[in-house]
């Protein structure tokens, strides 16, 4: 008999399911555990640790790795080739696959690492880039990264720590976007975001839910946007204590 090559048997036992994002974690025949994804025409297979398809880039375990540390030996003012490009924007994709299915799981902490790399990366692509088009194809992303890895951190502290210390992590998110319109001098669309919104129904969500005040975070905002600064001192004081615990 013929050797398969098909997939007939797994798409039909895994439907897809048009708008949702289906993933399943599965142990592969050597006994590793892969992560699986369906989409349209077949299954993306993703590796759980390093890169997501388990390449080594240059030896390194992700291709931010490998360009990081190209820069690090570089003698002068290091720019990304257009390969170089190419390749990040492989990674980008990646890592974003892997981070929707850990999310789609429930995995937090697993997406929130994943976020935090997509963001770094991010930072270095800006920093590097060879010309403003390419930084803008990215920086466009950036917002519903950090949204992703804001949500994820703030669910994952919740099951791991509780309800007051995820709150506190969703105010350190919410401060984020702040920041970010701040910098592209937009802070009067802070509050119609809709990924504002949507973590904002998480806080307020999360404060009824389980009957919690403002955060220290929160209280701190306050304080200075009503120039009490006594006040923001001594909140700036224990959140610098909490940190260092």
């Amino acid at each position: 008999m013929a050797k398969r090559h098909d997939i007939d048997r797994i798409l039909q036992n895994w439907p897809y399911e048009p708008g949702e994002i289906s993933a399943r974690l599965v142990k592969a025949a050597d006994g590793r555990e892969v992560l699986q994804m369906r989409v349209e025409m077949g299954v993306l297979q993703l590796e759980v640790a390093g890169r997501p398809d388990g390449q080594q880039p240059g030896g390194a375990v992700t291709y931010f790795d490998h360009v990081r540390a190209l820069a690090a030996k570089s003698d002068g003012d290091f720019e990304l080739t257009t390969e170089q490009c190419i390749e990040a924007d492989r990674e980008f994709m990646q890592y974003y696959h892997r981070r929707v299915c850990w999310l789609a799981l429930r995995e937090f902490r697993r997406a929130a690492a994943d976020a935090e790399h997509t963001l770094a990366f991010m930072d270095f692509c800006r920093d590097h880039s060879p010309e403003e088009e390419w930084t803008v194809s990215h920086e466009q992303y950036r917002p519903f990264v950090l949204f992703h890895r804001t949500q994820a951190a703030t669910l994952a502290t919740l099951d791991e720590t509780g309800p007051r210390e995820a709150l506190e992590e969703l105010s350190k998110g919410l401060q984020a976007f702040h920041d970010l319109f701040e910098q592209f001098e937009a802070e009067e669309q802070f509050e119609e975001d809709e990924l504002v919104q949507r973590l904002v129904e998480l806080r307020d969500t999360m404060r009824e839910q389980y009957h919690l005040k403002p955060s220290l975070s929160e209280q701190l905002a306050d304080a200075v946007a009503k120039e009490e600064y006594e006040r923001a001192a001594k909140l700036r004081d224990e959140l610098e204590k909490r940190s260092d615990r």
